[in-house]
């Protein structure tokens, strides 16, 4: 097989302000398997959790670092190819990973998910992201939600630098619009909150019952992730017993292994392709949180199409869909999930069921080959 890079610029129609910082743009990379005259497509980049970090030109080494090796060789089956991919940051092996799931899948001629026989009727919601900011710079976020699209599934960032007051008056006045709505339209709509590891303990634990308190149905992230697994286990042991409300671990939990490690202390898991380092692992995930009694979340970072594309492929098993990044882009370069009010259904192209916008392919300077 052949293989190639094209880096591809993604920029906020707003910016993104949670507890480690704002983002308004950032440079992804595109990678592509050819083979017998289909050609495959993967997406990955860069990203940080606050205790692990990964830039997209360290990812594109480690790329074109592999790609010789891979010459000669088939993209299936994919096991064989398995222990080139395992020595790679799980953002770069996550890349290539798609890329050989889009493949496979155009070679078949079906989507993952139906070749997965994963039923997309099951798709639930996804929830829409508030970032931080003042209290009217929010709501007005939230109007702009509601004019793209009916959102009854409202995720508000929280561990504000401003302190927890700041915090609570996010909570309140969101609770209260979505209460107004509620009274006005009739409709079901739901507040989650993520403090991307935003408070120490003491924090949490004084925000957790007043959160529940005010209608929220999960805490996603309160604390800080530990490299360290049982310290990192035994902060969300501290807080498991007095919560109220569904405990979500995200920035504690990459792989399989993380699965098992947290399911004692929470109560579900936020999964995300680049975390995870691609379809491969995110599926034995998905299947054993479910296994184990917790809930599933799919999660994204600043994402195109093409990689919340293949996100949704798994959209039958998550409870708590997280895949909005590429609805709030000016310059995506691909089409991927349908949107049927703010319920997300993979694409019904073959592979990971995305497809390339001409304009913007070409804007971006992406070469793409098809099926």
């Amino acid at each position: 097989m052949h293989c190639s890079l094209r880096r591809f610029p993604l920029t906020k129609a707003v910016p993104l302000a949670i507890s480690r910082g704002t983002t308004a743009a950032v440079e992804h990379l595109l990678v592509s398997i050819e083979h017998e005259g289909i050609t495959g497509l993967g997406e990955t980049g860069g990203f940080e959790t606050g205790h692990r970090h990964y830039d997209s030109d360290a990812i594109a080494c480690e790329l074109e670092a592999l790609f010789p090796r891979l010459v000669g060789l088939a993209p299936q089956p994919l096991q064989a190819l398995a222990p080139l991919l395992a020595d790679l940051s799980p953002p770069a092996r996550c890349g290539l990973d798609l890329a050989l799931h889009d493949w496979w899948g155009k070679r078949l001629g079906l989507p993952l998910h139906q070749l997965w026989g994963l039923d997309s009727e099951l798709a639930v919601p996804t929830s829409v992201t508030l970032g931080l900011g003042s209290v009217d710079t929010v709501l007005q976020r939230l109007e702009r939600w509601w004019a793209q699209l009916p959102a009854s599934r409202i995720k508000l960032k929280l561990g504000s630098p401003e302190g927890l007051e700041h915090d609570r008056s996010l909570v309140e006045a969101v609770a209260t619009a979505l209460e107004r709505r509620r009274q006005q339209r009739g409709e079901s709509l739901e507040l989650q909150v993520d403090a991307n590891g935003g408070w120490d303990t003491a924090a949490a634990r004084s925000m957790l019952g007043w959160l529940a308190e005010h209608g929220v149905v999960l805490v996603e992230q309160p604390l800080p992730p530990l490299e360290d697994p049982d310290a990192d286990c035994a902060a969300f042991a501290a807080l498991e017993l007095d919560c109220p409300i569904p405990l979500v671990a995200d920035e504690s939990c990459w792989n399989l292994a993380d699965v098992v490690r947290l399911a004692p202390y929470v109560d579900g898991v936020n999964i995300k392709l680049l975390k995870s380092g691609g379809l491969t692992e995110a599926l034995l995930m998905a299947e054993a949180a479910r296994r184990l009694g917790l809930g599933v979340m799919v999660g994204c970072y600043s994402d195109s199409a093409l990689l919340n594309g293949a996100a949704a492929q798994l959209l039958p098993l998550i409870q708590w869909p997280d895949l909005d990044s590429h609805l709030n882009l000016l310059d995506d370069p691909f089409e991927g999930p349908r949107l049927e009010a703010d319920r997300l259904r993979a694409g019904l192209a073959p592979g990971l069921g995305v497809t390339a916008k001409t304009t913007g392919a070409a804007a971006a300077g992406l070469e793409l080959g098809s099926c």
